[in-house]
């Protein structure tokens, strides 16, 4: 499920098929995609500027904002509470709100609990603060297989929790949307929220990645 494809690839290979789902466009999928060569063929689109539009608003602008969230959780203790208490107030005092994000609620991930989000009915996503939902998101394997099989899940990411670690799934709806807060990364006291803002991924908002650890140590501010 983890990865990235570019150009034509983008299009043609869901995220979901390299690690053997297979193909389960729905229908709407099918229209979507159908309409999208019809306008490139007769030249009222660029596809590469597609590409780069999808590429910008689903890896960096949304979850740039996120990042900003969690990486100030980290620094300010008052913060974090507030937003464990009220993320919608905390997430929007950043500036970060929206019609997909107007009812949040922050996970906490701790060594005793891992959280990992899903929408088991279509895809509800927070995109004020993670930007848009990545194709493997919105399929029926994950959609299903979070539930079922949430380490699984996480393996197929590319790493495994201890087995005494609970797992709690919760899923998102067009009423209530999630972002978890994950553990901050071990030898990274002192860092400005830029740097710990660096850590931060959007799959470890999700609950199906990490944050990143860092190589070196920042100066402190």
């Amino acid at each position: 499920m983890n990865g990235s494809d570019s150009g034509d690839n983008h299009r043609e290979h869901a995220h979901d098929d390299a690690h053997g789902h297979g193909n389960a466009l729905s229908e709407m999928d099918l229209r979507v995609r159908a309409m999208e060569s019809l306008l490139v063929e007769k030249g009222y689109i660029d596809p590469h500027a597609l590409d780069l539009l999808i590429e910008t608003y689903e890896h960096k602008v949304g979850p740039r904002n996120g990042a900003r969230v969690i990486a100030k959780a980290w620094c300010d203790a008052t913060y974090r509470q507030w937003l464990l208490d009220d993320a919608t107030a905390a997430i929007a005092s950043l500036g970060y709100a929206g019609r997909q994000g107007e009812h949040m609620v922050v996970l906490e991930n701790t060594p005793a609990v891992h959280n990992m989000v899903v929408c088991t009915l279509c895809s509800c996503y927070p995109w004020p603060v993670l930007g848009l939902p990545p194709v493997w998101y919105k399929s029926a394997p994950y959609r299903s297989r979070a539930v079922m099989d949430p380490r699984g899940v996480l393996r197929e990411f590319g790493f495994e929790l201890p087995a005494d670690v609970e797992f709690r799934v919760w899923d998102s709806t067009a009423e209530l949307r999630y972002l978890v807060l994950p553990m901050q990364p071990p030898g990274t006291d002192g860092f400005s929220e830029e740097a710990m803002a660096e850590l931060v991924t959007r799959d470890s908002m999700i609950g199906t990645g990490l944050p990143k650890t860092p190589e070196s140590k920042p100066e402190a501010v």
